[in-house]
């Protein structure tokens, strides 16, 4: 009896001890995970790698040369530097690239741990052509704006709204407004939408180029789709609540379907069949529940914001008739 007693405490022991290792390193992986999606001093290191977290995709290196090339060109471009302050305090900047016999103003939002130059220098050429005058935002926890954390659009949101109002009060020509957000820029301008009267009239439309439907959701899918943890349970509880001790709002607490059904300008949803970051169903998920008038472009074979590049004519061509349809 003592010989089995033994035994059963010894398997036991080996059982909690196992358990408490993969418990430890669950909470440092959570952590780590949670760190680099919101911290912007957070240093990914080797172990998680950014192909590991946007997913394995072959045109990615031929994509951020252009990117980055194209960047550097728009960044070297004359703008009116401006800067304002949050709701919370927080120094927020912007790059106003204004436009001859403008038609129309973009505020555009650029997504997560990216810059105004690497998400819009394909596109600027396009919308300066077009007739458009372009407020790029450095969005807050990055790059020159202020801030210690990301927020993944809960809280970026509202700083949408400030730059709104910025541009309202120089809007002396009364020029449609258009809010135009790429990945997580995307998910700002989406939840932004859910402001209702606070942007009519001045916002004619939404052009929302691969967002995702809430913080949890593409955590969730990068965490197990692209780095094969799992993300149930004890883990998205802890994730939730240092998300809430960080920026005041847990991933759960918000999103763009929640956004979108109460939305009362038109949206023009963009995404590419092979995005292995934000998958292609967030966006199905979020025109289903858009209230407002709106649009959907699918481009084939286009990886994560990859879409202008791969199907350059008819994104152009799809932006223009959003434009011809709402400017008035």
């Amino acid at each position: 009896m003592d010989r089995r007693l033994k035994i059963a405490a010894k398997v036991t022991g080996g059982i909690l001890a196992t358990a408490a290792i993969a418990g430890a390193v669950s909470f440092w992986l959570t952590n780590k995970l949670v760190g680099i999606a919101l911290d912007r001093n957070e240093d990914q290191g080797d172990d998680i790698p950014d192909e590991k977290i946007s997913g394995d995709d072959p045109k990615m290196d031929l994509f951020m040369e252009i990117r980055d090339r194209e960047a550097e060109r728009l960044e070297s471009t004359p703008c009116e530097t401006v800067e304002i302050t949050a709701d919370d305090g927080i120094k927020l900047v912007g790059h106003f690239r204004k436009c001859k016999n403008a038609k129309r103003i973009i505020i555009a939002m650029h997504g997560w741990r990216s810059s105004w130059g690497k998400d819009f220098g394909i596109v600027s050429d396009f919308l300066y052509d077009s007739g458009c005058s372009v407020l790029y935002v450095e969005q807050r926890g990055q790059n020159n704006s202020g801030g210690e954390y990301m927020g993944f659009g809960l809280t970026e949101r509202f700083d949408c709204l400030c730059w709104i109002r910025w541009i309202r009060e120089r809007n002396i020509k009364k020029l449609p407004v258009y809010l135009y957000g790429i990945s997580m820029g995307s998910a700002t301008v989406l939840m932004a939408s859910g402001a209702g009267e606070e942007l009519v009239p001045d916002i004619h439309g939404i052009i929302a180029d691969c967002g995702y439907t809430s913080p949890h959701a593409v955590w969730k899918h990068v965490a197990e789709n692209n780095l094969h943890v799992l993300y149930t349970g004890w883990i998205s509880s802890i994730a939730d609540e240092m998300c809430k001790r960080k920026i005041s709002f847990g991933s759960k607490d918000y999103s763009c379907t929640e956004a979108l059904a109460k939305c009362q300008v038109p949206v023009l949803f963009i995404h590419g069949t092979d995005d292995t970051f934000v998958p292609i169903e967030m966006t199905y998920d979020n025109y289903k529940a858009c209230a407002a008038p709106k649009r959907l472009l699918v481009v084939p074979g286009a990886g994560h914001a990859m879409s202008y590049v791969t199907d350059r004519k008819l994104y152009e061509q799809t932006l223009r008739q959003f434009w011809k349809d709402y400017d008035r």
